[in-house]
């Protein structure tokens, strides 16, 4: 079967699943779209519900789903391999024609392949954390690109965790989800209140360390060895006082031009790669 109406109410669902935040909430399903995407929440063990694809865009046909893996998907994968791809030859797998994708599609240069998928709820008891871990909080984010830029960074620089304090952005808007590049699915994001968090780390020992300008010693000054959560606020107001309260230290990136702050996902990696520096170049232990 092909769908060819963009009045289709499974096109419409999507739609709405890509355009509605509540519509995400609601259902408990959101949308992703690009094969490397795909790919990348079968390999972390997310239930595809469904797959589009539009052939014409290149995209993967309902035979050869299964087959298309990504170039660093290695035999060595072992079972872990054996059953993603057993979960693939499982799924339900729809032509669209390019009209109808492109009606579903939120951006362009997708390779004609999109799925639905189920979300899950991630709590910060299920985390699984190293000794001396490094973790970054950001508490109020707004922008989807900003958390979805800070995903990456704490992917690359092999952090254990990112949480979200009192989101202003649910973690699967599509426009957080192209940012990250898949890292929203490979690094271990959690949502939670501020409260929690706070208690969460200090029950673990964990060293919080705000980035704010106020009462604060530049970044490359503290010591970031010992498990640490870098914490950082919105561009425009900040970290709230709850988080200056219950800071072990306050550290600051010098700002030698006229401007007052970097864009927060900058300000992240920056952070991030001091923490792998003191640490040797690994966060290993």
């Amino acid at each position: 079967m092909v769908i060819t109406s963009v009045q289709n109410p499974r096109v419409k669902a999507v739609v709405a699943l890509q355009q509605k935040s509540a519509e995400r909430r609601r259902t408990g399903l959101f949308v992703v779209e690009g094969r490397r995407e795909v790919e990348h929440c079968v390999e972390m063990g997310l239930e595809v519900v469904e797959v589009f694809v539009c052939e014409d865009m290149g995209g993967w046909s309902g035979d050869n789903v299964a087959e298309n893996r990504t170039e660093g998907m290695k035999e060595a994968k072992g079972v872990k391999e054996a059953k993603e791809v057993e979960r693939m030859r499982g799924v339900k797998v729809t032509e669209v024609t390019r009209g109808v994708y492109e009606k579903m599609a939120y951006r362009g240069g997708t390779e004609g392949v999109m799925a639905v998928v189920k979300s899950e709820e991630r709590r910060l008891e299920e985390l699984e954390l190293k000794e001396n871990p490094l973790i970054v909080v950001v508490e109020h984010v707004e922008k989807p690109g900003n958390l979805g830029a800070i995903l990456r960074s704490a992917d690359a620089a092999g952090a254990d965790a990112v949480v979200v304090c009192d989101p202003l952005t649910d973690l699967w808007n599509p426009n957080l989800i192209r940012s990250s590049i898949g890292a929203v699915f490979t690094m271990p994001c959690v949502a939670c209140g501020s409260e929690e968090c706070i208690e969460f780390l200090k029950a673990h020992g964990i060293q919080i360390l705000t980035a704010q300008l106020q009462d604060s010693e530049l970044y490359y000054d503290t010591d970031m060895r010992r498990g640490t959560a870098i914490v950082m606020g919105t561009e425009a107001t900040g970290l709230t006082d709850m988080w200056r309260k219950a800071a072990d230290a306050h550290i600051r990136i010098p700002m030698l031009g006229r401007l007052d702050s970097l864009n927060v996902s900058v300000s992240a990696a920056i952070l991030l790669y001091e923490a792998v520096r003191q640490r040797g170049g690994t966060l290993e232990g």
